[in-house]
């Protein structure tokens, strides 16, 4: 859509209207006080949305007490996996005019201290389990407090249930909320900064895509600390009015009794592609008892045909899109079981708030089928990065942000992903994306997982290397893959070397880590 068309549909860019300006919780805490907001698995407790607002306005209210002489846009960090008071913190932090910082618990000591000295919070909210890194991030800013969410002394729990709670402090649309630093697939995060207007857009764009509504019910153990999580799902349940329910973490077994629960009712589920090929695979897997979903939502990497054939065959559809944290969903497959079945690879049409263009070198529009970088503008783009200025200007351009993801766009607005520009590599004078490859290694029936990368060559320059993980043991050679490569690639796409691996290293959001992968080559030589 571009701005004049949004401006008419009464989404004008610059307004403060309430629900853009401030949290959805207190709204459906007004217009539904009894209906259930969040459950915990594998507990079965939850909190209406009445009780939820006032464990938010308790946290806001000890916050506030703490840290306001220190100004607004005071940082509160967290360190732990997903549960309640996460949300609480991110809700509570919207209400005083602070900052949530979710921090990424996968990372180590040394990065977690990295991105603490960069976004220097006042506190840092943590589980018991990551105790042992609370010295070192400590040691990275003199000011930190730092504070468990629960056990002996003071902690988040016992802070919240004594305080008072407290109206939310006015705010405007384009004041700061969140800061989520992105999963590194460099080894570099940045800190996105995401304001109130971009939260409240980018979960109007989901509940448009993935048809969310009051009476959805959304199953949710994918990390808060990731925009899928915390944004497209957390965020976007709760401003529809629907029920979320959540787990810490993945756990196989558990996701498939609650996705198999008719008590639960789940509607949506999210999950990176390893893992519904997981949930496929487990004992309990029984379709007909899914098929009150809407869809399982994919993210993050290209989804294999034969397990969208597999799960389309029992009546549950996988369907794929494209967003990251600097825009939340950008591209998505609309709800088709015909489209999904037909458009292998596709993640679909731009969400309706937001502006796509497959771009050229210079920011011109590709002719379509051509491949270009996607670029992106509207309401739920972040305006840059955390003390990032000279990275900022790089990727917000005259209004648009330049993803560094290259994708086509056919003839009739479906968009399939390339690869990320920096991942590209050139083959004997070809553009060569590694995404291609995998799709068409993927869809061999003794592939698990595959990534793969551009190296060095004496004669061509650069070629491919397939890094494979078989399918539970399968006995795959190289000359099997190669011969499958040759049915499907032309010549300068298919890879010269394959290593067969245990597992390819991903972040959150299910993407390779191709910079582990490079070092593993270069260690390799």
């Amino acid at each position: 859509m571009h701005k004049t068309e949004l401006d008419m549909a009464g989404f004008a860019l610059g307004n403060s209207y309430t629900l853009v300006a401030e949290d959805p919780v207190g709204y459906r805490a007004r217009v539904s006080p009894g209906k259930m907001a969040i459950r915990v698995l594998p507990e079965g407790a939850g909190l209406t949305y009445a009780q939820f607002d006032d464990r938010i306005a308790r946290c806001a209210a000890m916050l506030f007490a703490r840290f306001s002489g220190r100004g607004d846009q005071f940082r509160v960090a967290s360190l732990g996996r997903n549960s309640v008071d996460l949300l609480v913190l991110a809700f509570a932090c919207q209400r005083i005019r602070a900052i949530f910082v979710p921090l990424n618990w996968r990372l180590g000591a040394a990065e977690l201290a990295d991105i603490v000295r960069d976004c220097d919070p006042e506190l840092v909210v943590y589980e018991q389990e990551f105790a042992g890194v609370m010295p070192s991030l400590s040691a990275a800013s003199a000011r930190l407090a730092v504070m468990p969410f629960a056990g002996e002394g003071e902690t988040l729990d016992g802070e919240i249930a004594a305080a008072t709670p407290m109206k939310r402090l006015k705010a405007d649309a384009e004041t700061p909320s969140i800061l989520l630093y992105t999963s590194g697939t460099t080894g570099t995060p940045k800190g996105v900064i995401l304001t109130r207007k971009n939260l409240f857009y980018s979960a109007v764009n989901f509940s448009f895509v993935g048809e969310v509504v009051p009476g959805s019910v959304t199953f949710c153990d994918l990390p808060f600390f990731h925009t899928i999580g915390l944004v497209a799902i957390a965020r976007t349940t709760l401003m529809m009015g629907g029920t979320l329910v959540i787990s810490d973490r993945f756990v196989p077994e558990r996701t498939i009794a609650c996705l198999s629960d008719e008590t639960l009712g789940v509607t949506h589920y999210f999950a990176v592609p390893q893992m519904a090929s997981i949930l496929r695979d487990q004992p309990g897997y029984a379709p007909e008892r899914m098929r009150r979903l809407k869809a399982i939502f994919i993210g993050g990497a290209p989804l294999p045909p034969p397990l969208v054939a597999a799960y389309l065959k029992d009546g549950v559809a996988l369907v794929n899109g494209y967003g990251m944290s600097e825009a939340g969903t950008v591209l998505h497959m609309p709800l088709d079981e015909t489209a999904i079945a037909e458009r292998h690879g596709s993640v679909g049409f731009p969400a309706p708030l937001i502006e796509v263009k497959i771009s050229d070198e210079t920011g011109h529009e590709c002719e379509p089928g051509t491949i270009g970088e996607i670029w992106v503008r509207g309401p739920s783009i972040s305006p840059g990065y955390w003390n990032k200025p000279e990275q900022s200007a790089a990727s917000f351009v005259d209004g648009w942000l330049r993803t560094g993801d290259m994708a086509r766009c056919d003839e009739d607005g479906f968009h399939m992903l390339a690869d990320r520009l920096k991942d590209m590599y050139i083959s004997g004078g070809e553009n060569v994306y590694p995404a291609e490859v995998e799709g068409a290694i993927a869809s061999h029936s003794m592939v698990g997982d595959v990534a793969v990368i551009g190296v060095a060559d004496d004669r061509w320059g650069e070629v491919g290397a397939a890094f494979i993980v078989p399918r539970n043991s399968a006995t795959l050679s190289a000359d099997m893959v190669k011969a499958h490569c040759a049915e499907k690639l032309a010549t300068f796409k298919r890879p010269a070397h394959v290593i067969f691996v245990d597992s390819i290293p991903r972040n959150a959001a299910g993407k390779p880590l191709k910079h582990l992968l490079r070092e593993t080559w270069a260690a390799s030589r």
